[in-house]
């Protein structure tokens, strides 16, 4: 790829771009806590490419980092140039394996490789199945019950499910068009199996505020977690408390984004409906009105609540080690 195109020739009157004012378009505030902070165009998805590869050696740490949840370099961030043409999957193929031969290879730089592999495995997807992956059934088939209850569907999209987790997620993706990629996969579980709305609802929500929206990874990822696409396990959800304890083990994420729960120490935040009276007044916090009740309470939460009450001795630290993401769940009703 040539460093600099050949200048147009001296008679051609480029003009000027319009800028967003002079076509009626409210300049955004970038909010400030956003994990992807950057601007769009070729240019710079070139200069994160070459920022996270080169200059800062991010992708040699890549597997180690890539379920973060706060800050910019946790993961690789190309998804929202690859989304709208500005950086060419071809390219980042051979900058890694460039990187691989002139400085190291290791399981951080496959794993990014992984990844673009599976972008293009959701276009095969699309290119087989066709407009099967938009139905209610999916590309396999599945005829389930989906509920469509639009209050519920509200509080999900809007964050005030009253599971921090989840909330912290979705306000995210609201403010700033970005969620990590461990929260898509959460806050779909929890719409699809635990409350088990209508995929579409979900898969449409993100196509609206996703700015990496890629019709093909989008649906075909919505299809993965509904159970109705490419997952031999049948029937799996995610647990969102431990998913909260593994991942965001000291609430500083939740913390960010629920800012009515800052107040709550730890990995207490997580689980505020089970924390007594006192706690929740000593941080400010009141149920069913500074923050929401849960919407609902999962059996399987109960396995790990206890790791957010706070008891004496050394603050709550996170598990050593993470153990399996879900559990397996009775077959939904056909």
């Amino acid at each position: 790829m040539p460093e600099h195109m050949k200048p147009l020739p001296p008679d051609v009157d480029v003009g000027q771009l319009p800028t967003l004012a002079q076509l009626g378009v409210k300049e955004q505030l970038i909010d400030q806590r956003t994990a992807f902070p950057f601007s769009g165009g070729e240019s710079h998805g070139l200069g994160r490419l070459r920022q996270y590869l080169w200059e800062t050696d991010n992708v040699f740490i890549y597997k180690e980092t890539r379920n973060g949840l706060l800050g910019s370099d946790y993961s690789t961030k190309f998804s929202p140039w690859l989304a709208h043409g500005c950086l060419s999957p071809r390219h980042i193929h051979a900058e890694v394996r460039r990187y691989e031969k002139e400085r190291q290879a290791n399981q951080s730089t496959y794993w990014v490789l992984f990844e673009m592999i599976w972008r293009d495995y959701f276009k095969f997807v699309c290119m087989k199945f066709g407009d099967r992956v938009f139905y209610p059934s999916g590309i396999m088939g599945k005829k389930i019950c989906w509920k469509k209850d639009h209050l519920m569907f509200q509080k999900w999209k809007e964050g005030r499910t009253g599971m921090p987790f989840v909330d912290a997620n979705m306000r995210e993706l609201q403010e700033t068009g970005w969620m990590s990629n461990r929260g898509r996969q959460n806050v779909a579980s929890f719409l699809v199996k635990d409350m088990g709305l209508d995929w579409r609802l979900g898969a449409e929500w993100f196509e609206s505020q996703l700015l990496d929206h890629d019709v093909c990874s989008n649906y075909g990822n919505w299809n993965y977690a509904a159970g109705i696409g490419n997952d031999p396990r049948e029937n799996r959800k995610f647990n969102m408390v431990k998913q909260a304890f593994d991942y965001d083990p000291k609430g500083d994420f939740v913390r960010c984004w629920v800012p009515e729960l800052a107040g709550l120490k730890e990995a207490m935040i997580h689980t505020p409906w089970k924390l007594t009276g006192s706690q929740l007044s000593s941080a400010g916090v009141v149920l069913g009105d500074t923050y929401p009740n849960p919407i609902l309470v999962a059996p399987e939460w109960g396995r790990h609540q206890h790791k957010g009450v706070q008891r004496k001795g050394p603050a709550f630290k996170g598990p050593r080690q993470r153990g399996i993401d879900f559990y397996f769940k009775s077959p939904p009703k056909m």
